[in-house]
């Protein structure tokens, strides 16, 4: 018979067992640390403790790179166009001008007065419309406290009848805002007390 199919024998390998090992060497206390070995690891945990402070620091530092970061980001995205916007709404005070300057709608009034007046009147409100679609926002002031931070007072007058004193009783222009920031205060004309009539 062929011996190359059948499995070679190895002598068994004997596994030491408990018994083989001495009593003493299981319940034998670890050495003592020497004094300079545990003044290493102190250092060592003083260092680490330092590195781990300064760790967390540079965390606090990053994020506050970041937020700082994310917020110019976000202010140059919607205050990009401030210059471009304050000369739009410009050309929208000068429509209204022009629209103002129209003498008043009445009864027999020419054909082409009433239509060239219907016309600039849809111009302005598509404008208008446009502008707001973009975070300009037009804000009247008449009737509405004084507020320095929409207005700016050209003049004041003795309060008409039932007004409060401070209140703005003429806007010559409308206050402009482009995503909450003024773009162009509104020019008003504001009921002043112990304002006399010849002030």
């Amino acid at each position: 018979m062929n011996d190359q199919n059948s499995p070679e024998k190895n002598p068994p390998v004997e596994l030491p067992t408990p018994a083989d090992f001495p009593e003493s060497a299981a319940t034998q206390p670890l050495p003592e640390q020497p004094a300079d070995a545990m003044a290493r690891i102190a250092e060592l945990e003083a260092e680490l403790a330092q590195l781990r402070d300064r760790w967390l620091r540079s965390e606090a530092e990053m994020q506050n790179l970041r937020t700082r970061t994310k917020r110019e980001v976000d202010d140059a995205r919607a205050y990009a166009v401030q210059k471009f916007a304050r000369d739009v709404v410009e050309a929208a005070d000068n429509l209204r001008r022009g629209l103002d300057a129209l003498p008043a709608p009445e009864a027999g009034e020419a054909e082409l007065l009433t239509k060239l007046r219907g016309g600039f009147e849809g111009v302005e409100r598509a404008f208008i419309s446009i502008l707001e679609r973009n975070g300009v926002a037009k804000h009247d002031a008449t009737g509405k406290p004084f507020d320095p931070e929409l207005h700016q007072a050209m003049a004041q007058q003795p309060p008409p009848e039932g007004v409060a004193a401070g209140t703005v009783i003429q806007a010559w222009t409308p206050a402009w805002t482009l995503n909450g920031r003024l773009l162009k205060p509104a020019m008003v004309v504001v009921a002043g007390e112990g304002v006399s009539e010849t002030a």
